[in-house]
Formats: C-alpha cells, structure tokens, sequence
C-alpha cells in the first residue's frame, strides 16, 4: 500500500500540517519538516504508515530498516527532542530517497539508513523529527554507486531508435563499409545490429590515402569470429581506386574469403599476378574479377601449388565468368592465350586498350571461350578484319561487340559479323575509318534486331547507309553519327520517320540543319539529340 501524497492547500494539509509548521523551523527545499509534539496520531493513521513504509523499503531490499520503522512507532504521543535535521541533511535524503511512489513519510535520522542503503544493525526506536518528502520518479541510470541523482524529466526516445531491428539492418545495409563501422560505435544496440552477418556479404572500401591491407585485416579477424580464420558470408569485396592496395592485402582476402564471388581492385596498380593467382587458386566461387588499371597483371592462372592438388580434369579450371583487364598495358597474346585456356567459362571479357594484343591472341581465345556474349577490343590497333573472322566463330551468342578505334577493321570483317552474328544487339565500331555504306547496308539486312549503333568517325558512311539502316532495323534505340561528315538532315528524317523508339542521336560536328532536327524532335518524341547547331534548343 502506498501513502497518498499530501497535497499543500488540501483538507488533510490544512488540519494536519499547517498547524505545525508555525512550531518547526524553516523548510529545506522540496521537503516540509514537520515536528511531532503537539500532534496525537490516530490509530488507523500510524497503520498506514507502518505499512508505506514497509512497502517502500521492501522494495529497496532492506528488511532492518522496515521492521525498525514499524517496531519504533507508539500509539501514545511522544514529545520531540532537539535534534533536528539541517537542511543540507534534508535535501541529501530528498536526493538519495528516491522512489515511484509521488510521496514518502519517514524519519531522517535512522540509524539503520545510510547514504541512501539500509545496514544490518538498527535501533529498535526512532528518535528526531518527522520529515515528509515528495519524490518523482527515479532516473533510470546512477552516475556513482552510492548516490542517486534527482530525477529529471525524461526526454523523448530518438525516433530512429523507435524502429525494430529488422528495419534497422534493412537501413544499414545502404551504408558502405567506413560508415557502418562507425555506427557500430554509437551504442550497444547499434553495435549488434551493425555486426549482424546479413550486412558483411559486401564490404566496400574506397579512398586513396585508406590502409587497405590494415583495414581487410581488421574487418577479416572481426568476421571470423564465429566461424575461426574463414568469413563464411563475405561474397564481394570492391576496394576500386585504392592505390595502396598490394598484394598482402589480397592475400588476405585469399586466405579468409573462400566463398568469395565478386572482387573488383580496379585502379590498385600495385598488384600482382601473383596475388591474383592466389585468389582464384583459393576462391573457387569467384565469378566475377575486375582488374582494369592494374598494369602489374598480365595473366589469369591457378598457382602451380593449386594445380598439382586439383585433378587433371579440373585442375586447370577457374569459374570466372566476368573478366576486365582494361588498361593491362602489358597483357600480350601469350596472357591471353594463358587466361583462355585457364577460364574457358568466360562470357563477359573486356580488353579495352590491351595494345600488345593481335589477331593471334583472338584466335586462343576463341579456341578456349566459346560462351562469351559480351567482348571489347576497344583500341587495340592491331585487331583487322582477321581478328573479326575468329570472333564471328561466337556465331549467335555474341550479343556485345566493341571494335572501336580498331584502324585495321574494314567492311570485310563487318560483314564477317553480320552474316554470323545474327543476334548481335550492340556494336561499337566508332573511328573504324575503313566501315563504308556497303557495311552499313550487310549489317542492317542480316542484324536486324540491333538496337545500339556507334559508327562515329566514318567519313564514308552516309544517307544511303543511314536509309537502309533506317529500313531495317526498326528496333534501334541508340545511334552515334558524331563527325560523320557525308550524314545530311535527309537521312536523319528517313531514321526518325522508321524508328520511333530512337532514344539517343548523337550528330555532334554534322552538316544538319535546324528543319531536320525538329522533325527528328516531332517523330521521336522521347529522343535526346546531342548536336552542335546552337540554333536549335
């Protein structure tokens, strides 16, 4: 049972208190002290303060204190004695006293209550004064072990610490890696959640001046906590751009990472082959690997270690579909020759400005990677029309083909691709200065579900090109013109009038005039024209 609070201006207040504060001294803050020696309490009125106050101290766990309260009070009235609390002593009781309940009658001077804990030895009766004491509720932490602060308003829970757990992993996993590190320092809740293994499939590190090799150390040794020395569920790491990558780095990540997919290091220059060989040597799953800008990388293969311990059918098998080695300056056709027989699961290569590569090398590589859908030679100046000839051996399956800036290519080795790349949906041929009409024309008629075009820089290809492409292929959505001097606004109209869902015309440095723009703008209504006419906006 718990003592109602004595309101100060209620019936009770007015009888019983008011009365004695004209005999008691001054009042502390937030506390009355009341004295006891002209008052008489009634029978019913000390019942109920044995048991509030029994009530409160039993739940302070302090049996001593509540039987003392209990045993010392009389039903006969007894005259107050001079000591009397200070207000210093009050306001320290006020302080460590704190209760839920909104009000609490106890005397100040128990010998059995010290610093706010009851002791085991107590005197069996109570001397002093009476003091009341209203409390709010208690703050819900202590600043030091034997004093309770006063209690203050508590403020409102922060909104986001409102969402359930789910919904906070759901947030942090658009976080990159260096952010949810940091938010796992917030608080405890944030730690676990931040950990949770849902999150670590990715780890993401960006940045030029970042350890690399440190910071792959720490975040492994943190993951492989559960499952010692191996990360079970990191699938892709992506640290791009960060140049002081080397190759313990990867090492690492080689030894820790066995069911690692997905591992782009473009632009960490300082990697080498041999750091590669050991991630695909102990990553079987890796399927997708990004190398471009790594100039020290010129071949994919298994360590001589991994091969001796695979069997002769599979030891010389890599599962990597995806392949970039943009940039890889010094890959020749051997690396080439090396990678395709190594990674024969190969569809999507990117050899984008591999200038040592040949002809040659295409012929390997067609030999091994008979599934690629996606290939770019892009600037590799010394792939002809020969190199063509071995890439239409991809018949139907090539579905992407980059050529561009491959000076040496003519309308030979176009038609080599048209008539046996009937699929083909993508083809990059800008600044091949041989391409004519005539190739134009083979393309159209044997490719006709193409749908992106790049024949920029082709000063030989013009409106009669442009009307059988136009005829032809009714799908096309992308179409570069860029520089193509003999393209007139003529054949633009024919294009627009054919294919209505051209997205994108690129007639940047074309002779085109303002008239054949706007009916371009009146056909293709949801085209985007890159031109060089400042009359046309």
């Amino acid at each position: 049972m718990h003592w109602p609070a004595i309101e100060p201006g209620s019936p009770v207040w007015k009888e019983r208190i008011l009365p004695l504060n004209h005999h008691a001294h001054p009042p502390a803050p937030n506390s009355i002290k009341l004295t006891t020696s002209m008052q008489v309490w009634s029978s019913s009125e000390i019942t109920k303060l044995k048991s509030c106050a029994f009530s409160f101290f039993l739940g302070k766990g302090s049996s001593s204190i509540s039987s003392d309260v209990s045993s010392s009070t009389d039903h006969t009235p007894t005259k107050a004695q001079k000591n009397v609390a200070t207000s210093e002593d009050s306001d320290l009781s006020m302080r460590t006293l704190s209760t839920p309940s909104p009000a609490l009658i106890c005397p100040p001077n128990l010998p059995g209550f010290q610093n706010g804990r009851g002791s085991s030895t107590s005197s069996s009766s109570i001397t002093g004064e009476t003091v009341a004491m209203v409390h709010s509720p208690p703050p819900t932490r202590l600043t030091h072990p034997l004093i309770r602060l006063a209690s203050r308003p508590q403020k409102d829970q922060a909104s986001i610490d409102r969402l359930p757990d789910h919904s906070m992993v759901h947030v942090f996993s658009f976080l990159p890696t260096n952010q949810l590190c940091r938010c796992a320092r917030v608080c405890r809740r944030w730690y676990n959640l931040a950990w949770d293994p849902r999150l670590w499939r990715t780890i993401r590190l960006t940045g030029e001046t970042i350890h690399v090799d440190r910071a792959l150390k720490v975040l492994t040794r943190r993951l492989c906590q559960d499952t010692p020395n191996v990360c079970l569920m990191l699938e892709t790491v992506t640290v791009s751009g960060c140049r002081r990558l080397t190759d313990r780095g990867l090492y690492t990540i080689a030894q820790c990472c066995p069911e690692l997919r997905r591992l782009e290091v473009s632009g960490c220059y300082n990697i080498s082959n041999e750091a590669v060989f050991d991630v695909v040597s102990l990553c079987p799953n890796l399927e997708h690997l990004d190398v471009s800008g790594c100039s020290k990388v010129t071949c994919i293969s298994l360590t001589r270690e991994a091969s001796i311990k695979l069997s002769p059918l599979h030891g010389k098998q890599i599962s990597i579909r995806y392949l970039d080695m943009t940039d890889c300056f010094v890959l020749e056709d051997e690396g080439l020759h090396t990678i395709a027989a190594h990674c024969t699961q190969l569809t999507h290569l990117y050899l984008r400005r591999c200038v040592r590569l040949t002809d040659e090398g295409l012929r390997y590589l067609m030999i091994y990677c008979p599934s690629i859908k996606e290939l770019s030679v892009s600037d590799c100046r010394f792939i002809s029309d020969f190199g063509l000839r071995e890439i239409a051996k991809l018949e139907c399956r090539l579905r992407y083909l980059s050529i561009a800036h491959c000076g040496r290519v003519t309308d030979v080795g176009i038609r080599y691709i048209a008539k046996y790349c009937g699929k083909l949906r993508y083809l990059n041929a800008r600044g091949c200065e041989g391409i004519t009409d005539h190739g134009v024309e083979y393309l159209a008629k044997n490719c006709s579900k193409l749908k992106s075009l790049d024949i920029g820089k082709c000063p030989l290809v013009s409106d009669t090109g442009l009307e059988c492409l136009a005829l032809n292929c009714f799908n096309l959505k992308r179409l570069s013109l860029k520089s193509c001097e003999s393209v007139t606004g003529q054949g633009l109209q024919i294009v627009a009038a054919n294919c209505f869902d051209l997205r994108t015309l690129n007639v940047q440095d074309c002779e085109v005039s303002v008239e054949a723009l706007r009916f371009v703008k009146r056909h293709c209504k949801r085209c985007v024209i890159e031109h060089t006419n400042p009359a046309f906006f």
